[in-house]
């Protein structure tokens, strides 16, 4: 595969992922309403995808397409629209932070022990998911602080918190269990993107 050829491969793979991630994020989820508020929280796999494009095509190009997905989620539902900024921001880091560990520490895609490939993939995406356990409910918290008030910002943080922690274990597996399920088959086929000093 050329570099033209690898570019538009690339970026045919961020639309997938962005589109992937809406259809999940929007009809794949279990969306739980906050008694007292006019807020909901939500079981889903988007971030099993912001993963999984992070770890086949690196931190900018899955973050971007795991947060353009999640966010366009976002605006076309009235109940989230008010928190589509920091859905961009978070599920960007996601794929960020995901891509720095899985291709710069790890050289995922140019690794070619399977068990290696595993322990970094899943290293990665724990640590992207970690990251967003920890700041989605405190960005929450202060987000709707400021735009809705203190009471709705106590009233939302510990299920953000409880729906952000299963979100992220689920995510974690999945988006893992796929991507080395999908690894074998798109090496041996060409069509496994090549991230990072190796692509050089």
């Amino acid at each position: 595969m050329n570099q033209k050829n690898s570019t538009a491969y690339k970026i045919a793979l961020t639309g997938l992922i962005a589109a992937l991630s809406y259809v999940v994020f929007t009809f794949l989820q279990i969306k739980i309403m906050i008694p007292g508020t006019e807020s909901a929280t939500s079981i889903h796999l988007g971030n099993a995808v912001c993963v999984l494009g992070a770890l086949l095509l690196g931190g900018p190009l899955g973050g971007i397409g795991g947060a353009v997905g999640m966010t366009i989620g976002d605006l076309l539902d009235p109940i989230y629209i008010t928190s589509a900024p920091k859905t961009f921001i978070l599920k960007l880091c996601i794929g960020l932070i995901t891509g720095l560990v899985a291709h710069k520490f790890g050289r995922l895609s140019a690794c070619t022990d399977s068990k290696k490939a595993f322990k970094w993939s899943l290293i990665a995406a724990v640590c992207g998911l970690a990251f967003n356990m920890v700041f989605d409910p405190l960005f929450s918290y202060f987000y709707k602080l400021i735009i809705l008030g203190k009471p709705a910002a106590e009233l939302t943080l510990l299920p953000n918190i409880a729906a952000t922690t299963i979100n992220a274990v689920t995510s974690a597996i999945v988006s893992v269990a796929v991507y080395n399920a999908l690894r074998p088959a798109l090496k041996k086929a060409g069509l496994l993107p090549v991230v990072g000093k190796s692509e050089k």
